[in-house]
């Protein structure tokens, strides 16, 4: 079972929501407004006007194209973190100002919308990007203006940026445990599917040399550029390499999910079988693809709804109060809400140290490591590398659309950003408190 920590779960406060949170939604004018941008429109007119006595922050996510079917839910998720700082009273009186604008499904975009938020708005901060190819598109963008993202999707690592602080899984918290747990349980043959980007890519690259560490095989491997529903011949292929039956790794993105669970079970792949481990379907994709396919498949994550603590109980059901009974929580939305009340943590402890302000961003960045939150998820600590130590589980789908866990590590497993399979980054790891040490050191 999971250590989860003692340390008092933040209590919010349940005043009248009247100007409880500041949002304003932004974009230029010839752009068309997303459902999201209309409704941040409707609640400005009901929230203070922007002064000198609030924070801006930007939210940057994808609230069209393909990757709207999970961006959405992780701006919600910092959204209601937002709304219960500024109920219970802002950073040092200052409400925060959320700037939220849409990615679209697009890494330029993002690159554009990231300039914007930093050149023109003077955010004190982005929570941002999904994919992995968004965020290596505004990567750049962060490190040439020595500004700070928070980045809430578990990814494939090999990375370790002074500008971004990450509070989704690394490999060792997500992928890595999960093929261990499936060499275990379900066999030793693997087809690994993704879609055609860097995460997925970088992903199988691990999976493939742990495989081959710990005696597994990789019987197939094969990609679908993010979007793509043309599912058919991949499954033809996994037919083929796995008459028998085996372990599918799934680390598709975005709608291309959609189609690949209904078509293997319209092909009689069955769980039992042909197991489907993914990295990157949580209860909210269950919801919208439909439970009924993805019975009896698993997901690898650090934080499940069905995580049985007062915070999470706590946690979900004021989600619910917010965005509907109907509605459910997962891992990207937990990493996205806790990643703002670090960064809040880390504001405070800058300007009890001395910081002029939230802007001071070389001071905000130096007291985010070190930060402790209390999680719907249990205990997570920012640590010098820029990553967070986090519970790791595995969960299979149930009838309802939620995960009954079946496996769990013990407490929170330290995050490494350079893989220890991948023989180029072997012995190698970061550390942003020390700069004889930096980006990538030798252990």
């Amino acid at each position: 079972m999971s250590n989860l920590g003692r340390r008092k779960f933040i209590l919010y406060s349940s005043a009248a929501l009247g100007s409880s949170i500041l949002l304003k939604a932004c974009g230029t004018p010839e752009e068309p407004a997303t459902p999201d941008s209309e409704a941040t429109e409707g609640s400005e007119s009901s929230a203070p006007e922007a002064s000198g006595d609030t924070i801006k922050v930007g939210i940057l996510h994808s609230l069209s194209g393909t990757m709207a079917i999970s961006e959405t839910t992780v701006v919600e998720a910092e959204k209601l973190a937002i709304k219960e700082i500024n109920e219970a009273g802002g950073i040092g009186g200052k409400m925060i100002e959320a700037i939220i604008e849409d990615g679209a499904s697009d890494w330029d975009v993002f690159k554009e919308k990231a300039e914007k938020l930093i050149d023109q708005d003077g955010v004190a901060v982005v929570f941002g990007c999904w994919t992995s190819a968004s965020r290596k598109a505004v990567k750049d963008v962060f490190e040439s203006k020595d500004h700070m993202l928070f980045y809430p999707v578990q990814y494939e690592g090999q990375e370790c940026s002074k500008n971004i602080f990450y509070t989704g899984a690394a490999p060792n918290q997500q992928i890595e445990p999960a093929v261990d747990w499936l060499l275990e349980n379900k066999g030793t043959d693997f087809f690994l599917v993704g879609s055609d980007y860097v995460f997925p890519r970088t992903a199988n690259t691990i999976i493939k040399a742990q495989l081959e560490a710990n005696g597994g095989n990789t019987v197939g491997e094969d990609y679908l550029p993010l979007g793509n529903t043309e599912v058919t011949p991949i499954i033809s292929k996994i037919q083929a390499a796995l008459p028998d039956g085996g372990v599918i790794f799934n680390s598709m993105n975005g709608d291309s999910n959609v189609a690949f669970f209904k078509q293997i079970a319209d092909a009689g792949l069955t769980p039992d079988k042909y197991p489907v481990m993914s990295v990157s379907i949580a209860e909210e994709e269950v919801r919208q693809i439909g439970p009924e396919y993805l019975t009896g498949h698993y997901a690898s994550w650090n934080y499940f709804q069905t995580v049985e603590s007062p915070e999470n109980e706590k946690w979900v059901a004021d989600f619910k109060a917010e965005y509907g009974e109907d509605r459910v929580t997962n891992d990207p939305m937990e990493a996205a809400y806790i990643m703002v009340y670090l960064w809040k943590q880390a504001v405070e402890q800058a300007l009890e140290g001395g910081a002029a302000d939230a802007y001071d961003l070389e001071a905000v960045r130096a007291a985010v490591i070190g930060q402790e939150f209390a999680a719907p998820g249990g205990l997570v600590t920012m640590n010098a590398n820029h990553h967070l130590s986090k519970t790791v589980r595995i969960g299979e789908v149930r009838e309802d659309g939620m995960f009954d866990i079946v496996w769990e590590t013990d407490g929170p497993v330290t995050p490494q950003a350079w893989n220890q399979y991948v023989e180029a980054t072997k012995g190698f790891a970061c550390d942003w408190s020390d700069p004889a040490k930096g980006e990538k050191y030798e252990i």
